[in-house]
């Protein structure tokens, strides 16, 4: 199979025969499911589900994010082609990875929305699969947190931001993306000593326990010195790794509802994600990519390099720890 195949390759998302190796159809048609792999909703014998949340009621400032599971989801049609560049495995051929839709749920049931999405994760790892989420606003990682702590226990997180989503909020029926790991903590569903926050730029008075590598660090310490301390403070237990897309620098992400300036570039973004191998990922998300502020693409794109890199994060876990 090569690039010949692009004139008769099409809509493989619903036509490729099995779950796993490339696809060679154009970049610019067919169905774009993530990285062109099989839409259903049967996980038997799948590895690893790609599912969209598209929520975004829970922002503070610029809405928008509802769209990113759509428009990573079209980025990623320039990457189904080669292996990932890097890695020494190749996880679209050793893995059986399909996109399992979006999570369903009534946008006028606001309050509704944390149990559909806790259930919709939770029928996904009873399965025995392990997710990566494309969302969606930053709020969506903690009923997805729940799920997966009702399997592994408390979790480890490596968690990717400009802000630490720890503002104080102590009512669990906020809806909020600024407090998605306050509530992790408070409700015990995330161990605070075994997770990291990675390129903070942003004030917080009190990080309850949480380690912090703002971005001045990463910039001035380097990429190397940030995973070597990220590793050693998750260890070899379960961690859930989530990428707020505000992490990177306006100049290299501006589609994001609440842009900070002084945030990783790209290349060290990509450094990390690679260099995390060996830590024991369950799961992982990319979240805040919001198209409506970036009309380049730029953003959706980053969002798409990111999901594949957890990707390849969580089949290592699995094939070379």
């Amino acid at each position: 199979m090569a690039l010949e195949d692009a004139k008769s390759e099409v809509d493989t998302a619903f036509t490729r025969k099995g779950l796993r190796g490339y696809a060679f159809e154009n970049a610019f048609g067919g169905a774009t499911s993530f990285l062109r792999r099989t839409y259903t909703k049967d996980l038997t014998g799948v590895d690893l589900a790609i599912t969209g949340v598209p929520f975004d009621q829970a922002v503070t400032h610029r809405a928008g994010t509802r769209f990113g599971p759509r428009a990573i989801r079209e980025a990623s049609s320039l990457m189904p082609f080669d292996p990932p560049h890097g890695w020494p495995t190749n996880p679209l051929a050793e893995m059986s990875i399909v996109d399992y839709g979006d999570c369903a749920f009534d946008y006028a049931k606001v309050s509704d929305f944390p149990d559909t999405l806790t259930a919709h994760i939770r029928t996904i790892l009873a399965a025995g699969a392990g997710t990566v989420t494309l969302g969606g606003d930053h709020y969506i990682t903690y009923p997805i947190l729940k799920a997966y702590a009702e399997k592994y226990g408390p979790l480890g997180v490596i968690h990717f931001d400009a802000h630490s989503d720890l503002w104080p909020d102590d009512d669990l029926t906020r809806i909020d993306h600024g407090t998605m790991l306050y509530k992790a903590v408070k409700t015990g569903i995330v161990d605070p000593g075994r997770s990291v926050q990675i390129g903070i730029r942003t004030t917080t008075e009190d990080y309850l326990g949480v380690h912090v590598i703002d971005a001045r660090e990463v910039h001035e310490r380097g990429v190397a010195a940030a995973v070597a301390r990220a590793k050693d403070i998750v260890g070899d237990k379960p961690t859930y790794v989530t990428f707020d897309i505000d992490c990177l620098d306006p100049s290299a992400a501006p589609g994001t509802g609440t842009p900070v300036w002084g945030g990783l570039h790209s290349w060290q973004a990509a450094a990390a994600l690679r260099d995390l191998a060996g830590i024991n990922m369950v799961g992982g998300d990319v979240v805040e990519v919001s198209p409506p502020y970036d009309t380049t693409g730029a953003t959706a794109i980053a969002g798409a390099h990111v999901a594949y890199e957890l990707i390849c994060l969580y089949h290592w876990a699995r094939t070379e720890r």
